[in-house]
């Protein structure tokens, strides 16, 4: 595991009012390696670090690089004393990948939300015939909590990139979260290379329209 622990001033403004920090607050990211969840997650937390959060995210990596979970965990606030979400505490889950939902579901507090891409992967598991893909996950998600289903893959194809899918849901993330007022462009161009940067801004607003 790996963690990225940034501390920043109590307050902060942005876009022109000052942001309320009282409050800490959870985000999960969970994805299969490749899919830029950590990515997504750097993008986020130097918004928040940027816009004067106290910021702490952490990173777990599955078996290998390219076909294992990966999960990142964000939690911003005033003050913010340890970069791990207890179990039953995320008011987030962003999955970028149907099963990698299920597989973190106890994570979500039962008052939280679900963000998941309409997307099958193989993980590594599925891959090698340790385990079948579960069927009817929409419809379960949706049985056990508050559930946005986001086609991320189809929109980001249509921009021209299946691979900025994760930019779309991090679009969907910060529309869920209310974090629009922070400054997302500079966020983006601190984080994405500049020949990807137009196609990535395009993908966060496409995100953010697909919630709201």
């Amino acid at each position: 595991m790996h963690c990225l622990c940034t501390g920043m001033s109590e307050k902060g403004d942005c876009a022109g009012g000052k942001i309320t920090m009282d409050e800490v607050k959870n985000i999960l990211l969970c994805g299969v390696g490749g899919q830029g969840t950590i990515l997504a997650s750097k993008i986020l937390s130097t918004a928040l670090v940027n816009g004067g959060y106290d910021v702490k995210m952490s990173e777990i990596h599955g078996m290998s690089q390219r076909g294992g979970s990966v999960v990142t965990q964000v939690r911003y606030g005033k003050k913010v004393y340890s970069p791990i979400i207890g179990k039953g505490s995320a008011n987030i889950l962003v999955s970028f990948e149907l099963m990698e939902a299920l597989r973190y579901l106890e994570d979500l507090s039962p008052a939280g939300h679900v963000v998941v891409n309409n997307y099958c992967m193989d993980t590594a598991t599925t891959a090698a015939g340790k385990e079948a893909y579960p069927e009817g996950i929409v419809t379960t998600l949706k049985r056990k909590v508050d559930t946005h289903v986001v086609d991320a893959a189809k929109i980001a194809k249509n921009l021209g990139n299946e691979k900025c899918m994760n930019v779309v849901l991090l679009g969907a993330l910060v529309r869920m979260m209310h974090l629009e007022m922070l400054d997302w462009n500079t966020a983006m161009q601190e984080n994405v290379k500049p020949a990807f940067l137009d196609l990535n801004q395009k993908a966060f607003k496409a995100g953010m329209d697909a919630v709201a």
